[in-house]
């Protein structure tokens, strides 16, 4: 016995998922609703979420040298450092702190503007480079290493925005809801480039090549530059320059006890041996970072933007005490 369905069945052609980038991530939208409230949750919260970044970075690196296997991905050259390399990385090894700076410019890539495709033409590219494709020096970095990395980043960006202390509990799941689905369909964007379905509708396409023709060199779409490691060492510098300007001015004090609290905060001595001890459930690794947001607040009208997949966009977005 049949059963009525709420929505007609939609039509989904098979090899256009394979073969056109814009056709699959519109099915993806539809299938997740990614839609109208996500992209405002996702402008109205960026703030939060680039306010995370240095710390989701150094716990994600953190986590990568702590296994043989993800660490020796580090001990090939990147396309796009020239600089001195250690055999044996850590979290102060020069191509580290490359590889960090690429990290924080592609997270903050991230909170841009996901209605344009663009976005998404970047994400898969992302997934591309990670399979040797496209690169001048091939790396190949194994599936399950990329979705073991893009967990742990969901992971604690949920967590510290479900832990938010100034955020209504609907505008925490509306954003940690966003962030899910973004991360998850770049999860899909690394799988593209990694199983073998539909393989039938791509054979002998030489990705390599075009892309290295194209001017599509690590960091760059088509001929432009969309991540800029150089600009995240400059404000790494600026805010260093910052930091030294308030001790000379006497105002670091307070900067010092936010740190101490930072320190002395349980949940920040975790972080640190996070895959040694295991986590204690319930406990917010971001706890002491919360402190350096609690002066951002969003307005509270929660009705706007109603979920949809029409890839309209409310432009009521209110921010209280930010930028």
């Amino acid at each position: 016995m049949s059963t009525a369905r709420s929505r007609p069945m939609q039509h989904v052609d098979r090899k256009s998922l394979y073969t056109d980038l814009e056709v699959r991530i519109r099915y993806l939208h539809s299938f997740l609703d990614f839609g109208a409230s996500d992209i405002e949750a996702l402008r109205s919260g960026s703030k939060y979420i680039q306010a995370l970044i240095p710390a989701v970075v150094n716990i994600v690196y953190r986590k990568l040298l702590q296994y043989d296997i993800t660490a020796r991905a580090f001990q090939t050259r990147s396309t796009a450092f020239e600089g001195p390399m250690d055999a044996d990385p850590d979290e102060t090894s020069p191509q580290i702190l490359h590889r960090k700076l690429f990290l924080r410019a592609y997270l903050k890539k991230l909170c841009s503007d996901p209605t344009q495709m663009e976005f998404w033409e970047y994400l898969d590219k992302v997934g591309m480079m990670h399979t040797g494709l496209g690169r001048a020096r091939p790396l190949h970095v194994e599936y399950i290493h990329i979705g073991a990395a893009l967990a742990v980043i969901q992971d604690v960006l949920s967590e510290a925005i479900l832990s938010h202390p100034r955020l209504t509990l609907a505008r925490k799941i509306a954003i940690a809801r966003a962030v899910g689905k973004v991360i998850w369909i770049q999860n899909d964007l690394f799988a593209r480039w990694y199983v073998t379905d539909g393989d039938e509708f791509t054979a002998g396409v030489d990705y390599t090549a075009a892309f290295l023709d194209e001017g599509n060199k690590e960091g760059f779409l088509r001929g432009k530059k969309v991540l800029d490691p150089e600009e995240e060492e400059e404000n790494q510098e600026s805010e260093k320059e910052k930091q030294n300007a308030k001790q000379q001015n006497g105002e670091a004090s307070e900067e010092a006890s936010k740190e101490s609290e930072r320190i002395s905060c349980p949940a920040q001595q975790r972080e640190g041996d996070r895959g040694q001890k295991g986590m204690k459930a319930g406990v917010c690794p971001f706890t002491g970072i919360m402190v350096g947001m609690q002066g951002l607040e969003l307005g509270e009208d929660e009705g706007r933007g109603k979920a949809g997949i029409d890839g309209t966009v409310s432009k009521e977005v209110e921010v209280v005490n930010g930028e």
